[in-house]
């Protein structure tokens, strides 16, 4: 398995860890419910969509049998996506207390974590988007008509 898997899936699981905690302790604390927008980003940024990420660049590619169209950016965007989200967590806790500077931190999180998002859907794209006729070998391609045919 390679770093990155490992690492998108223990991701999750720290996000799934942190999110519970945040909700068990608005629970306890009903003042605390200002942190919503946090908790939900833990739970479904963090948690569902790590997650995603891990088993999907692990699977796709041996669900096609053809290699991940770029280790490399697979490994960048664990580093955007979660950086991204722990900005954005920031932003939310910042903003809920009334601090300046919130919106600049929450939004530079939420435009990393878009950056990470769209680079697994480029990566994986590109992993599963040869067509039929790219994958064929080059023996089984049908050669091009020349001649119009009446």
């Amino acid at each position: 398995m390679e770093w990155f898997v490992r690492a998108f899936l223990r991701a999750s699981l720290v996000w799934l860890g942190l999110g519970v905690t945040l909700g068990v302790a608005m629970a306890v604390h009903p003042a605390w419910i200002v942190y919503r927008p946090a908790h939900l980003h833990m739970n479904l940024l963090g948690f569902v969509a790590m997650m995603i990420f891990g088993v999907a660049l692990h699977v796709i590619p041996r669900f096609t049998g053809r290699p991940l169209h770029s280790a490399r950016l697979a490994g960048a965007q664990w580093w955007v996506s979660n950086g991204g989200l722990a900005s954005m967590l920031i932003g939310f806790v910042l903003r809920a207390e009334g601090i300046a500077g919130a919106t600049i931190m929450l939004g530079s999180g939420g435009v990393a974590s878009a950056i990470g998002a769209y680079g697994f859907i480029y990566n994986i794209w590109r992993t599963i988007g040869a067509s039929e006729m790219q994958a064929r070998r080059p023996e089984e391609r049908p050669l091009p008509t020349l001649i119009r045919q009446q």
